[in-house]
């Protein structure tokens, strides 16, 4: 068998805290989330992460093995857990292999992806047995019989940021003659979402009467040029949940890129106070929505309601769920 990846993320010695956390990933290397560590390095937690698995592509893959599973949590055990001072679950799926010791505080996060992947059992039961639990929006958290912390991901809005649009568009290689409507990568959600955006840009192109090109934003994208990309979009499209969606759409925000999202999407609460951003009621709005921002041609004022969602600030929101579990203000 083999063993589990590890890395080591080292914090700055004079920083305000020192904590060792050991840290369980489903894929060993995502983008996001190693912006999260390097913030909390600078707030004095240093940080080893423990793979199952060494070939992960996304944020949340569909499926994964039960030897997988088997597989983290005898890396857990075997470890020497005495070096640490908490352990970090990321993802309902490593929430087992955190349980299988008794010796370390467990905080689980648990994500978006889980509610569509099957993962909803292990995800409640390891959310019933951990210590704190974090998750990404309100509605994730009301489905759960316990308290919890709302924490999204966070986006680094010193790299993300607006760039003119003719230049990025010029960088990308995009026609500047034409409109350009981006998504995230799929992931759970199917061909049945891609299909609805589709549709909802060949409408806005009918009524519009000029070109509207649909680009997703993959793997094939690097996650430190996203922003380029973003900037060269006239919109982005988010017409449900998705592991990926609270990502996408802070990093749009962060590049004043108008998003048009379904209200069952989990950042629909976030976008209530962006213009333009709609949020509609259905699928069936999405088209009209997406031509009228289209019509506009404005950029968002997202960026100024991203601050929040800053990796910084969401790390020291991070930090204080440890400092609870852990009892660190009354000591």
């Amino acid at each position: 068998m083999t063993a589990p990846e590890t890395r080591v993320v080292s914090a700055r010695p004079a920083a305000p805290v020192d904590l060792s956390v050991l840290s369980l990933v489903t894929t060993p290397e995502v983008a996001s989330y190693a912006d999260q560590l390097r913030a909390l390095s600078e707030l004095g937690v240093e940080t080893t992460v423990l793979s199952a698995t060494g070939d992960g592509d996304g944020d949340c893959p569909k499926s994964r093995s039960d030897g997988d599973a088997r597989r983290l949590a005898a890396g857990v055990v075997d470890r020497p857990l005495g070096e640490y001072d908490l352990l970090h679950a990321n993802h309902g799926r490593t929430g087992a292999a955190a349980l299988a010791q008794t010796d370390l505080p467990v905080v689980l996060s648990l994500w978006a992806s889980e509610r569509r992947a099957g993962d909803g059992v292990s995800s409640r039961h390891a959310a019933s047995r951990a210590d704190a639990v974090v998750v990404p929006s309100e509605a994730m958290g009301q489905a759960l019989d316990r308290d919890y912390e709302v924490i999204p991901r966070g986006v680094d809005l010193d790299r993300v940021r607006p760039q003119p649009p003719g230049e990025a568009r010029a960088a990308v290689g995009w026609d500047d003659d034409a409109r350009h409507v981006v998504q995230p990568a799929l992931s759970s959600e199917g061909r049945g979402v891609h299909d609805l955006t589709a549709e909802a840009v060949e409408a806005a192109e009918r009524r519009l009467g000029e070109p509207v090109d649909l680009h997703t934003l993959d793997r094939r994208v690097p996650y430190g040029e996203r922003a380029i990309y973003l900037s060269a979009a006239d919109a982005m499209v988010l017409p449900s949940r998705s592991e990926r969606s609270s990502t996408a759409a802070a990093e749009a925000m962060a590049c004043n890129l108008p998003v048009v999202a379904t209200d069952d999407c989990d950042v629909a609460g976030r976008l209530a106070a962006v213009e333009p951003s709609p949020v509609c009621g259905s699928a069936s709005a999405v088209p009209g929505a997406l031509v009228e921002v289209l019509r506009r041609g404005e950029r968002s004022t997202g960026r100024a309601y991203a601050r929040e969602l800053h990796t910084e600030r969401t790390a020291w929101r991070v930090l204080g769920v440890y400092r609870d579990v852990l009892d660190l203000d009354s000591a």
